[in-house]
């Protein structure tokens, strides 16, 4: 009998429940997708060298798990709220308290668990799609990976059924503890908020002044270094929630004083619902802002050392390719690469020294790189004359050569010198192309074949040579932040934005009365939907208004790692502005059908 009741109870508010229920299957099957990619041991034992990512998409699902857990209880919050009017009628029917409180957890528990499973069954999917494109991406050859991974099942599973366990154990504790009157009545129950105006204005004018620090830190972070951080994450949460609780309520009473304004259509009761939310929304808004501006960042972020790593790669090394006992290689490979730059170093080697010609420096420079502050890397040119003059210059050199010849003395010598020199001979051939990324496929094939031709290379697991494997590096580090931040960030604001929108539902009930009112006077419906969608408006853009502009100021602490933090931000502002519309347009039919129907009735 009580599943029975469950069952209806999940039926007769099905609308409801789906809403709950996709969000809760996004979050389990990414957060699976995390999982299987983080906890694949053999993969991970097989491919050593791209362990770093899925230590990014470990620290992904930690803080993926915190905000599936805010998400799920503002989720119920608001389920409970619909549903409190239907428990109090089964207990004036003569139902326990004992026995509704069965009904509630199973109702709770039956949702967690379905959501679960087929969340999984959603992450198996993503996993498969999202691995192949991470593959490519990182450009890797890999094995052992498993798109089904039973640890990750297993870690998905109990984390979500312990969750809603927890949280199906406290509604039901939550509702046996209220009597049957203050379940009816809770609706009609009034809350009155009085603020003094000069506290209002102090706290308005403390707020700014807190964000204005904030931001001020975050964009001279290289002159405060770690207290920059520290500080602007006190001032702007403080800031942030200062502005809901003063700032808007400050506007909104301004707009209510123009009479102008407020007393044009149904403006005056628009702004008063607003009012009467923002006092009682302030915590659940600020969390909002401060999550949704850390969520779009970390996606901007990611998207903007994905940008970097052409340029980090090309300040590696002015040459694209080193090519190592050239003599001995096909010239008609490298021809195909079409190089604008192909210099080569006769050498001569024997047991302590390794000896060049100066006059081919002279005639082709040794091209280097050097910084010449912490943020700006230059190239420049070594000739034979400097190179022979200043050993240190000759250590730019030693980093072209073979590791069994870097601990050999370098001399640069006279052409009558370096003829009458006996040792063995080999040519250094370094090569510059048009576009590495481009041809970096083709160069992959040349030094691979370099590594192959001279085993000492082999030996030297983190030798970085050529440009390619400092390519490779890159691409494995910012590749992995790329994906976690897009993912991470897709279910942070999916969720952030659901989060929202429950609170906003949670109170349609206790407005039902008041649009019933308006109703009967003879107003408008078509001004009614105008009221509505504006107040829901006002409480969507606030907080997203509010987290763009932290994004905005917060990019500026990421300009001495990035050369442009801003380059292609429209793509996750975008993203952020579809998801944010689609929820917003959500909120507004799931609000109209419980508002405006139940009023118009």
């Amino acid at each position: 009998m009580l599943i029975k009741l469950s069952l209806s109870g999940i039926r007769n508010r099905l609308r409801d429940y789906l809403v709950l229920f996709s969000g809760l299957v996004i979050a389990s099957g990414i957060f699976y997708m995390f999982q299987a990619m983080a906890s694949n041991k053999a993969f991970l034992n097989s491919n050593s060298s791209i362990s770093m990512t899925f230590i990014i998409f470990q620290l992904g699902s930690v803080l993926l798990a915190i905000i599936t857990l805010v998400y799920i209880l503002y989720a119920n919050s608001f389920l409970m709220s619909m549903r409190q009017k239907d428990y109090a009628m089964f207990m004036m029917l003569g139902a326990k308290q004992r026995t509704i409180g069965q009904m509630i957890f199973i109702e709770t528990f039956a949702v967690g668990l379905l959501a679960s499973l087929l969340g999984s069954l959603v992450g198996i999917g993503l996993t498969k799609i999202i691995s192949q494109l991470l593959i490519q991406q990182l450009e890797i050859h890999v094995t052992h990976f498993a798109i089904f991974n039973q640890n990750a099942l297993f870690v998905t599973l109990i984390f979500f059924l312990v969750l809603f366990f927890v949280a199906a154990f406290v509604n039901a504790t939550s509702i046996m503890k209220r009597p049957i009157l203050t379940l009816l009545k809770t609706d009609a129950t009034p809350t009155r908020f009085h603020r003094n105006s000069f506290v209002l204005l102090i706290e308005t004018l403390l707020g700014i002044a807190l964000l204005f620090i904030g931001y001020y830190m975050m964009e001279n972070i290289d002159k405060f270094a770690l207290i920059a951080l520290i500080v602007a994450l006190v001032t702007i949460t403080s800031g942030t929630y200062l502005v809901f609780n003063s700032v808007m309520i400050f506007l909104l009473n301004l707009l209510k004083h123009s009479k102008s304004f407020s007393l044009k259509k149904l403006n005056n009761f628009t702004l008063s619902q607003l009012s009467f939310r923002m006092q009682n929304y302030t915590r659940m808004l600020s969390m909002v802002t401060m999550i949704l501006a850390l969520a779009l960042g970390a996606l901007t972020v990611g998207l903007g050392f994905r940008n970097q790593i052409p340029k980090m790669t090309e300040q590696f090394s002015p040459y694209d390719l080193v090519l190592n006992n050239a003599q001995e290689i096909d010239q008609k490979q490298v021809t195909a690469l079409k190089p604008v730059l192909d210099t080569s170093y006769h050498m001569k080697e024997n047991q302590d020294t390794i000896y060049f010609e100066r006059s081919q420096f002279d005639k082709n420079p040794l091209k280097v790189t050097y910084n010449s502050d912490m943020n700006t890397r230059h190239q420049g040119t070594y000739s034979g004359k400097e190179l022979a003059a200043d050993v240190r210059k000759t250590d730019e050199l030693r980093n072209l050569l073979l590791p069994i010849q870097r601990s050999k003395n370098l001399e640069i010598l006279s052409a009558e010198k370096f003829a009458q020199t006996n040792g063995t001979e080999s040519t250094l051939q370094l090569l510059q192309v048009v576009d590495f990324m481009t041809q970096k496929k083709a160069i992959h094939k040349l030094a691979a074949a370099n590594v192959k031709r001279n085993p000492s290379l082999k030996k030297e697991t983190f030798l970085l040579q050529q440009k390619y494997d400092a390519y490779t590096i890159y691409n494995e580090m910012f590749s992995g932040f790329e994906f976690m931040g897009f993912f991470l960030g897709i279910a942070f604001l999916t969720m952030l934005a659901s989060c929202l929108m429950f609170k906003i539902l949670s109170g349609a009930t206790s407005d039902v009365s008041r649009y019933e009112i308006l109703n009967k006077i003879g107003t408008p419906a078509k001004l009614l939907e105008i009221s509505l969608r504006k107040e829901i408006a006002v409480l969507f853009l606030a907080p997203g208004i509010l987290g763009v502009i932290h994004v905005l100021y917060g990019l500026k602490m990421f300009v001495p790692l990035l050369d442009d933090p801003y380059h292609q931000i429209w793509v996750p502002f975008l993203i952020f502005f579809v998801l944010y519309l689609i929820y917003y347009l959500l909120t507004v039919w799931l609000y109209s059908e419980i508002v405006l129907k139940k009023a118009s009735s």
